[in-house]
């Protein structure tokens, strides 16, 4: 019997080779629209059923061939497709073809007004059309490798950050929702509804690369484009076969530029992404209005691509088990308990849903995930086999070794979100244990470092560090001598760097979302978007020995919170006895140990501020945005901290909800001049 991993790992190292030569390319779109009706839809919680289709489905493939071994890639007008079923696609590819597994990429556009070809929360797959996909898949790809020609290939990235958004929201501390099994767990949810008070803000950053590679004959009649989005899906409407609104795009840009083009739009990594502004009043966008709107953005930016005649070209496989999170013995037994009452109907709500569920993932407690990474010129490319957040594709662009890269989500496979190891503790949907969201908590940092590898293996060097320059601001904090300097920059891991170059790493604790825009000015990280966390429940904490009875602190703070949620809306930072918060007037509080002091000026919600806290002995003062004259002073007898809690303390629940960032400590008390000097710099 074929094994496809043991494939893979026969031919691994042998696949990574690059080669330059002339380069030949073609293209092929077939149709896919189911041929009747009604059939199945997929891509909600519960079954769905179509009675027409509005608009073609197709699968659209490419393929690259320098004379040496071809490459192939294919985008598929449909939900999600397992690894097995690409891996018999692959198979019969390569026997009629030659084009060899580990060199062929075969990804959904994700659309959810296709039929099912996998089982996914409420809908099982259809047998028939399952067939039907399969054998159109494989004539798509055997086309375009008969249809190959002399070409020239070219790349661009465009900054397009108008036509995505964030769309996980963090809820308010005191909104937490229950989860489908009954548990208080969601501090995060998808689609909050616009303006919705019951929520703070994004959980996310998002990823506005729009990328688009292209080829052309050598008389420059395009052949293909391939183009990358992190845009999850527009949205038909209604019971509908549609190809959503990377059909729509397809279309146009075949038509703007002509010459037989075969173009397609592959989805990027946008398990978190949506269209829509959540922030902003609600607003109706059809598919096709969104799709003309994209494509005028790729054809501007095709005018500029410089194509080449020859072209590096590799690829590697490699192949991942990871476990599934499974369900304890009592929700198992809950589980099947409802599972037998169903009996042989599907699913109709979202409890039942996520029964079965359990139950399924509990006869496959681990599963194979394939990953790959090309290399097309200098462009890399890597491929997710599962519905990626935005900031995990950021970290995959920022240390990959070819400039640029571009990440395809749901391609050779579909094993589920995968949010990054910080979002579990959030909650919501995307990780509540299913084939759609089921694999272990740290599933994330292992999948980016094994893509990693593979672009490594397909570049010939190494990964990229992740670079962020320090501004005017940053460079005055540092110069300043601080004995830590938290930067708060991370996309990853439990620890905040120390910048000032004493290797006092902080510590991140409980709930928080990483990577969020920060004090938006170049002051701060010159020629990059400034970034810090939202604290979300959770704190940031270091140890500070040696510090006497001279100290500061400096930091700049957004609150989220709105004034009025509860008597104390967050502690911005404690050391020792000293911890200021934001009262429930929306104004700072200072508690010394001997009282509380309170600020006179009010702090508007989600505008960033530049506090200092500074300790002179039995003095202490707190200043705000610049400020000559404190806002908080008093006298107390000093105590020496040996710890810095960032948002929070360990006696109170009143965590700081918003976003911190810069903060640095001081083994002095600043000047007046060095405080008002340092706010001016980062306006």
């Amino acid at each position: 019997m074929y094994s496809f991993a043991l494939r893979l790992a026969a031919v691994l190292c042998l696949t990574a080779a690059p080669s330059l030569a002339a380069l030949r390319a073609g293209a092929c779109a077939v149709d896919i629209t189911p041929r009747s009706f009604p059939i199945t839809v997929s891509g909600n919680f519960v079954v769905g059923t179509a009675q027409r289709a509005d608009g073609k489905l197709h699968a659209r493939a490419m393929v690259l061939d320098d004379g040496g071994r071809p490459l192939a890639i294919a985008v598929i007008d449909t939900l999600m497709m397992s690894r097995e079923m690409l891996d018999r696609v692959k198979l019969t590819v390569s026997l009629q073809f030659g084009i060899a597994p580990e060199r062929t990429l075969i990804s959904a556009t994700h659309t959810h007004s296709a039929p099912p070809v996998m089982g996914a929360l409420g809908t099982d797959p259809d047998p028939d059309y399952s067939r039907f996909l399969e054998e159109k898949i494989a004539e798509a790809l055997g086309c375009a490798s008969k249809n190959l020609v002399p070409a020239r290939a070219g790349w661009t990235v465009v900054n397009d950050t108008e036509h995505t958004n964030c769309r996980r929201w963090i809820l308010r501390p005191d909104r937490i929702r229950k989860d489908v099994f009954g548990e208080p767990t969601v501090r995060a949810n998808m689609h909050p509804g616009n303006q919705n008070p019951d929520f703070l803000g994004p959980s996310g950053p998002v990823d506005p690369g729009l990328t688009v590679l292209a080829f052309e004959t050598t008389s420059h009649r395009p052949i293909a484009l391939l183009a990358n989005y992190s845009m999850h899906y527009v949205g038909a409407g209604g019971n509908v076969i549609s190809p959503d609104y990377y059909g729509p795009f397809a279309e146009n840009v075949e038509r703007s530029l002509g010459g037989g083009l075969v173009a397609m739009m592959s989805q990027g990594t946008s398990g978190d992404q949506q269209w829509m502004d959540y922030g902003a009043p609600r607003k109706i966008v059809r598919a096709g209005d969104y799709a003309a709107a994209l494509a005028d953005r790729v054809t501007k930016a095709y005018g500029a691509i410089q194509f080449r005649d020859q072209v590096t070209l590799a690829s590697a496989t490699t192949s991942l088990r990871l476990r599934r999170r499974l369900a304890d013995s009592a929700r198992l037994e809950w589980a099947r308990k409802m599972v037998a009452e169903m009996g042989d109907r599907v699913p109709k709500n979202q409890q039942e849903v996520y029964a079965r569920e359990q139950v399924l993932i509990a006869q496959e407690p681990e599963r194979e995930l394939t990953l790959q990474a090309m290399r097309i010129g200098e462009v890399g490319i890597a491929a997710f086999p599962n519905e990626v957040f935005a900031i995990t594709g950021l970290k995959v662009k920022a240390q990959s070794p070819l400039e640029p890269t571009f990440n395809i989500e749901l391609a050779n496979g579909a094993e589920g979100y995968i949010p990054p190891p910080e979002q579990h503790l959030l909650g919501g949907y995307t990780t509540w244990a299913a084939r759609t969201a089921g694999l272990e908590t740290g599933a994330e940092p292992k999948i980016v470092d094994g893509l990693l590898k593979l672009l490594e293996q397909v570049a010939g060097k190494p990964r990229r560090l992740p670079v962020s320059t320090p501004g005017a601001y940053a460079k005055a904090v540092m110069a300043a001598r601080p004995v830590a300097y938290w930067r708060l920059n991370e996309f990853e891991g439990t620890k905040a760097a120390d910048a000032s170059g004493r290797n006092r790493a902080a510590t991140f604790e409980g709930g928080m979302a990483l990577y969020l825009e920060g004090p938006p000015s170049e002051a701060f990280s010159a020629g990059h978007t400034n970034r810090a966390p939202q604290f979300a429940g959770g704190k940031l904490r270091a140890a500070l020995e040696g510090l006497k009875d001279r100290y500061s602190l400096e930091l700049w703070f957004s609150n989220y919170l709105p004034a009025g949620a509860r008597p104390i809306t967050g502690i911005l930072f404690a050391m020792g006895q000293d911890r200021l918060a934001i009262g429930g007037t929306g104004r700072l509080v200072l508690s010394s140990g001997q009282g509380v002091v309170e600020g006179t000026t009010p702090i508007a919600a989600r505008t960033w501020n530049h506090l200092v806290f500074v300790r002179d002995r039995d003095a202490w003062r707190v200043y705000l945005n610049g400020n000559q004259t404190p806002e908080i002073a008093g006298k107390r007898l000093p105590a020496r901290p040996s710890q810095v809690l960032i948002a929070g303390d360990d006696g109170s629940p009143e965590t700081f909800e918003g976003r911190i960032d810069e903060v640095a400590v001081f083994p002095r008390a600043l000047k007046l001049p060095e405080i008002v000097s340092h706010y001016q710099l980062a306006r």
